[in-house]
């Protein structure tokens, strides 16, 4: 019987985004609204979890949720204006280069939108999307 050993993976930190740019990023539209929802559910200072999982029309779904402590393993961590946000790397390969916004267009549309540069097609509310 053999004894196989498993490499230990590279010990990875919870840092600035890979390169110079942010991963996403936020118009002050989108800064606003994220600190009146932290405001409101009373969680201020919390990080803002931006990513993707498979599922949606389009095969992968926007996640944009709130997190008290990201994981330094699996997460790169950024701030704009006061703003802590959390990407984890594999989102990232499919948001980098994104935008999101919040714009009230009317009732029925609006609310926060990504500009995603990676999607090839999205699905009618954006919501979701097939990357590259």
């Amino acid at each position: 019987m053999s004894l196989i050993r498993l490499a230990k993976a590279p010990e990875r930190k919870a840092t600035a985004p890979i390169g110079d740019e942010p991963v996403v990023t936020l118009t002050p539209n989108a800064i606003r609204q994220v600190k009146r929802l932290q405001e409101k559910q009373e969680k201020q200072g919390w990080y803002l979890r931006l990513g993707v999982r498979g599922g949606g029309c389009s095969g992968l779904s926007y996640v944009m949720e709130m997190e008290q402590e990201p994981d330094p393993e699996f997460d790169m961590v950024y701030e704009v204006e006061d703003l802590k946000i959390v990407v984890d790397f594999k989102s990232a390969l499919y948001l980098r280069g994104t935008t999101l916004n919040y714009d009230i267009r009317n009732l029925m549309e609006g609310g926060f939108l990504f500009e995603n540069p990676n999607a090839v097609r999205s699905c009618g509310c954006g919501t979701s999307f097939t990357a590259k």
